[in-house]
């Protein structure tokens, strides 16, 4: 101990400097976005590879279970797709069909997942090699898990369901009533979902879809079930959505490309000219 606290007095000059190096780098990154931004973009081509090589050990100890679970999801999104395309699809050609696609699925896996916080993230094992790119939805057959934010080479991060920062355009399934969901940081189990107009019809167990009024979730994609309503003023204060997706034990997922994005966004900024 001595000999310990010796060493401490000796080099305490260095160690203070080191420490001070620490919280310069930390207070950089924190208020700086452009330099927390490549910070990340770095840190997921890193850190993505660890996370890869602990995710395969753990998944050889489980490969039975994920096999079927994989084979599961890939029957259900099959039958998603096919129920979701226009029965006109089926006379075109081949090239007519490809033109009339709008979103491309690309299979990933969660890395690492993040869910103790108010702000989590999640790093899946798809990136720019995969054409995986930032604002892509993130999903799987029981529904919404996030939004791609951070890209690598051969990874990339998203911002997580369970972030005070993600909000995504909701909608009754069985009527059109839109809103905003988002998460107000204290249950993983569920979502908040506001602006829904009061003449809504709303009770307990009624299901919530993606809205599709933006160009990252296509219509449709499940969310989660009604779980609990506040009123005042005669109005919907709070809505509690408890998520079809347990967001703590996911890990085979599908990253969705819109293909019409780009037409999309650079019309609406004519527009906004």
């Amino acid at each position: 101990m001595q000999f310990i606290l010796y060493l401490i007095q000796k080099n305490r000059s260095f160690l203070l400097f080191f420490v001070l190096e620490l919280i310069a780098l930390f207070l950089t990154i924190q208020f700086h976005s452009y330099r927390k931004s490549k910070f990340i973009n770095s840190a997921n081509a890193i850190s993505g590879g660890l996370y890869n090589n602990v995710t395969s050990f753990r998944d050889y100890l489980h490969l039975k279970e994920e096999n079927k679970l994989l084979a599961e999801e890939n029957t259900k999104l099959i039958n998603y797709i096919i129920a979701s395309t226009p029965k006109k699809t089926v006379f075109l050609d081949s090239v007519d069909a490809l033109n009339q696609q709008k979103y491309k699925y690309t299979p990933a896996k969660i890395i690492n997942n993040d869910f103790h916080k108010n702000n989590n993230f999640i790093t899946i094992d798809k990136g720019l090699n995969d054409s995986v790119n930032v604002d892509m939805a993130v999903v799987n057959p029981k529904g919404i898990i996030g939004i791609t934010t951070n890209v690598s080479s051969n990874y990339v991060s998203a911002i997580s369901v369970l972030n005070t920062n993600f909000k995504v355009n909701a909608k009754l399934k069985n009527a059109d009533y839109f809103g905003t969901l988002s998460w107000n940081g204290k249950s993983t189990k569920e979502a908040q979902l506001k602006d829904i107009p009061r003449q809504a019809v709303l009770k307990v167990g009624d299901t919530i879809i993606t809205g599709g009024r933006s160009s990252i979730f296509p219509a449709g994609i499940l969310i989660g079930s009604v779980s609990n309503i506040t009123y005042r003023n005669n109005r919907y204060e709070q809505i509690d959505v408890s998520l079809f997706n347990d967001i703590r034990n996911v890990t085979n997922v599908y990253i969705i490309k819109n293909l019409h994005k780009t037409e999309i966004e650079n019309l609406e900024n004519r527009r906004n000219e």
